[in-house]
């Protein structure tokens, strides 16, 4: 697993770092506010890949009512998700 950075990124970061991964996985670019999920952007599958990058890059667990589509549905969504969760102490996944 991997450590929690010493800062939390700021919103403007994960936004950028969450746009990379989706175009370097993806090979399409989107914009934040894009449907990721009516665009054909994201597949079921790669939905998958993207909780687990989510988790692992952010040192956050995706767990509950926090794993539903509306979290992922954008890249603003996945913001807020990550935001929300850090703020709540939601680090280290659990596999409970």
């Amino acid at each position: 697993m991997s450590a929690k950075p010493s800062t939390q990124p700021t919103a403007a970061e994960i936004e950028a770092e969450l746009l990379a991964f989706l175009h370097s996985r993806g090979k399409v670019a989107v914009a934040s506010d894009t449907d990721l999920f009516a665009s054909g952007a994201v597949t079921s599958l790669f939905s998958l890949e993207l909780v687990m990058h989510v988790e692992t890059a952010y040192g956050v667990a995706v767990v509950g009512d926090e794993l539903n589509m509306d979290n992922f549905r954008s890249v603003r969504a996945m913001v807020a998700l990550i935001e929300r969760l850090c703020s709540d102490g939601g680090t280290e996944p659990s596999r409970a």
